[in-house]
């Protein structure tokens, strides 16, 4: 079905190999998106599905433990 939105979650995560940002849906191999800061990764997340829940990969903190997500 053409036009229809996927309602759900999009991840965004810093990809320091490729020096950039990228979203992701949940299990997908390729990425729906990229972009060079994560504000801008995040704007172009709730253009492509605008109700989705749109989290943020905090790898490094000085609290709690990394790997978690967080909404922005």
């Amino acid at each position: 079905m053409t036009g229809v939105l996927m309602s759900g979650k999009l991840f965004v995560e810093r990809r320091p190999e490729e020096r950039d940002y990228a979203i992701r849906r949940p299990g997908a191999e390729r990425i729906s998106g990229r972009g060079s800061t994560q504000a801008e990764v995040i704007e172009t997340a709730r253009e492509i599905d605008p109700g989705a829940a749109v989290l943020e990969r905090v790898r490094y903190t000085d609290r709690g433990r990394p790997n978690k997500w967080r909404r922005p």
